[in-house]
């Protein structure tokens, strides 16, 4: 039987939904439970998307204000943090996200979101935590709230972050350039979840080193001489090269990137001409690159230019293609000796064998931006999943419906209540001793540059 840091390894689909005696946090969900619900409904019910996350944000705020936070608002455009300081320690800083998704919600749920707005381009579009995030930030209060309760369980400053735009990847790069490592006090250990319909609820996975890949979105406009379709010959035709690159990308992560290095190069979108009998000027392509390691990112990148340069210029180009990269994420690096110790820590809340071990996941999270200012970090994940639902998804070789789908549907109470045990547990485990004792207990190395 496989194991994590001394954790069996289990089948994701033991239905535990009670927490283990041992809990923490025990005592105190009960108080806190129905308002986490409560807010969870509230959020669910108004979206609202990337950088626009006005209500959401005042809503978190004036909820830490009221527990006794010290409270500030509009970090890196709509971002919260909220501080307490309670005597000598270290800083642990509990990261959540505001922003939810352009999709329409077909849950058919009671509560279910019958948000419509405009979206950045002026598109009226639905909206939809269809990413979860209403129950990251439901579970991230009702923590605060257990943490400001129980003052006497702990020691040090427990920064809060409430994250705008973590769906554009932009929301934690504007917070760190408003200063929140230096308005603030940088901390000496990040903490952050994620839900999940891959793992029943009552269970949390973790990632031991990289959790979360590299992520590249890349737009390659190929130029050509566009003329009639009935003579080629007098044209440079930007279809065919830019056919040719799709095809000889193919061969990067097969031909050039090592056996069992992980690597995606996917070609999403490709645009050309508008009348079959018109060869066009250019063409242009959409890419997402994916990756772990940092030195498989550049060779990727580095081989795709070539490529790309090379097709062109044996189709006769007379213009190089321009390749543009408008987002990027690096990969999130869990701390590997401090998911060691916290795994311990989960244990002792949860229950052994409600805490698993995760493959890292191909998708990215600008969270990577903290690890990348020097944060150790411990990044894991929530099962939400009906454990029922997802036995049968299982044994019909099918997937319950994942993040970013309109059919998410995490089974939200005993998922908070799993939650919030966690994070209490993870945050009075680091915020019992010092920063030299945590310093001990991690061994931080930045996963993305």
């Amino acid at each position: 039987m496989k194991k994590l840091l001394g954790i069996a390894w289990v089948s994701l689909l033991i239905p535990v939904l009670a927490t283990a005696q041992n809990n923490p946090a025990k005592d105190q969900l009960d108080s806190v439970l129905p308002d986490a619900y409560a807010l969870y409904l509230d959020l669910h019910q108004h979206p609202e998307l990337s950088s626009h996350e006005t209500r959401t944000a005042a809503l978190l705020a004036q909820r830490l204000r009221q527990l006794g936070y010290e409270v500030t608002e509009n970090a890196g455009g709509t971002g919260v943090v909220g501080i307490m300081k309670n005597g000598p320690g270290p800083t642990v800083m509990l990261r959540t996200e505001l922003d939810a998704l352009p999709v329409e919600e077909l849950t058919g749920l009671p509560y279910a979101s019958k948000v419509r707005t405009k979206d950045d381009s002026g598109r009226d579009v639905p909206v939809m935590h269809a990413c979860g995030h209403d129950l990251h930030m439901s579970s991230w209060w009702g923590t605060a709230a257990i943490m400001a309760h129980t003052k006497d369980t702990w020691h040090g400053t427990l920064m809060l972050i409430a994250q705008p735009a973590e769906e554009t990847i932009s929301g934690a790069k504007r917070m760190i350039e408003d200063g929140l490592f230096t308005r603030f006090p940088k901390p000496d250990v990040g903490i952050a979840l994620h839900d999940t319909n891959e793992m029943p609820v009552g269970q949390v996975g973790i990632s031991p080193e990289y959790t979360w890949a590299n992520a590249d979105s890349l737009r390659i406009t190929v130029y050509g001489k566009g003329g009639h379709g009935a003579r080629p010959d007098t044209t440079v035709d930007p279809i065919v090269i830019a056919a040719s690159i799709v095809v000889r990308l193919q061969s990067i992560v097969s031909r050039e990137i090592h056996p069992g290095e992980v690597a995606v190069i996917t070609v999403g979108y490709f645009q050309a001409g508008t009348k079959n009998n018109i060869i066009p000027d250019q063409a242009q392509l959409g890419l997402t690159v994916r990756s772990y390691k940092p030195e498989v990112r550049k060779h990727l990148l580095a081989a795709i230019t070539r490529i790309a340069n090379a097709e062109a210029e044996a189709g006769g180009a007379e213009k190089m293609p321009l390749i543009e990269e408008y987002e990027s994420a690096s990969s999130v690096y869990n701390d590997p000796i401090l998911a060691r110790h916290l795994a311990t820590t989960l244990e002792t809340a949860l229950g052994k064998n409600n805490v698993v071990l995760q493959p890292p996941s191909i998708v990215s999270e600008d969270y990577s931006v903290f690890v990348e200012q020097g944060v150790p970090s411990f990044y894991f994940r929530l099962g939400v999943a009906d454990p029922e639902k997802l036995r049968q998804a299982k044994a019909a070789g099918k997937e319950l419906p994942s993040n970013h789908s309109p059919l998410f549907a995490p089974v939200a109470e005993p998922a908070l209540r799993t939650g919030i045990t966690a994070e209490v547990a993870v945050l009075r485990d680091l915020l019992k001793g010092s920063a030299t004792d945590i310093a001990k207990i991690t061994e931080h190395k930045p996963g993305g540059n």
